[in-house]
């Protein structure tokens, strides 16, 4: 099993928005993929998909969903983790972010980096 308590959580991808016009990469897709990487430890983890509506200008609303898998013939990487709660702050602008008026022309995924291994 895997305990979710404190700073146990890394981020393995993302996918963030394009511009002229602005879209969000995930946008009516059927699937997203991921590939974990190769350098992680062995063992049991909580992969967590997160989307977040921002379709109301500083509420966001979170969707997640998680599964537990068992990984194996990993190496000995130790990623950088946050905690769950406390990953993103109410402010950060990935959250505030109007995304009608004006039109963003940038947009930072909130929480931390992509850990790519």
């Amino acid at each position: 099993t895997f305990n979710g308590d404190g700073q146990v959580w890394f981020k393995i991808a993302e996918w963030g928005a394009t511009f002229n016009p602005f879209s969000f990469k995930c946008y009516n897709l059927n699937g997203l993929t991921a590939t974990i990487p190769r350098s992680i430890s062995s063992g049991q983890y909580l992969v967590r998909a997160e989307q977040i509506g921002l379709h109301v200008a500083g509420a966001p609303q979170f969707y997640v969903s998680c599964g537990q898998i068992n990984v194996t013939g990993g190496g000995s990487a130790n990623p950088s983790k946050v905690s769950i709660p406390g990953y993103v702050s109410a402010s950060d602008p990935g959250l505030t972010v109007n995304i009608y008026n004006p039109v963003p022309t940038a947009y930072k995924v909130p929480g931390p980096a992509v850990f790519s291994g």
